[in-house]
């Protein structure tokens, strides 16, 4: 506004007026004029939007700040979500870890025990065959000593013996091969 005045004066001054010092109130007067309605347009129209804009871009950032805090607080709430999941699954998986090496255990200790009793079994087994199968043999081992010893006495007697002398000879043969065998 002051360069308008001046520009006015300076235009004044050129057209041939007096000295910068010589008063023109209607000059004065019309710039005020010219300046309050300028002043007032602005005052009315211009300044509300401007400073309507202004406030809804206040208002735009202060809710870009609200949503950027909102969205800080959730990220930091799903943050310390996944952290406590993240706790609870490793948890969890130390649990089943843990249980699996003790079904693990479990399991190779039945299997240990159900070989052990197995083994046992067939050594039980293993043994009594042996002995059947032992005494069977000497079971057979008599009879055949019992027919070659009543051969042999049949020869030296060169004669028949009866049924009665053969179990004789059997026993007295057993007899003796008891006796040596302790």
């Amino acid at each position: 506004m002051l360069n308008l005045i001046l520009a006015a004066e300076g235009a004044h001054h050129a057209a041939g007026g007096g000295s910068p010092l010589d008063f023109n109130p209607l000059a004065y007067i019309t710039a005020l004029v010219v300046f309050l309605i300028a002043f007032g347009v602005l005052a009315m129209v211009v300044w509300p939007k401007i400073t309507k804009a202004l406030d809804e871009r206040s208002a735009k950032i202060l809710g870009e700040i609200e949503a950027a805090e909102r969205s800080r607080a959730e990220a930091e709430a799903a943050k310390a979500k996944f952290e406590r999941e993240l706790a609870a699954a490793r948890d969890e998986a130390g649990r089943l870890v843990s249980q699996a090496k003790a079904d693990a255990q479990r399991v190779a200790d039945d299997l240990r025990a159900r070989a052990e009793t197995e083994l046992q079994d067939r050594l039980q087994k293993a043994t009594a065959e042996i002995e059947g199968a032992k005494r069977a043999a000497v079971s057979e081992l008599h009879a055949r000593a019992a027919d070659l010893a009543t051969t042999v006495a049949s020869k030296i007697l060169q004669r028949q013996i009866s049924d009665s002398d053969q179990q004789r000879l059997v026993e007295e043969s057993l007899k003796e091969l008891a006796g040596r065998r302790n």
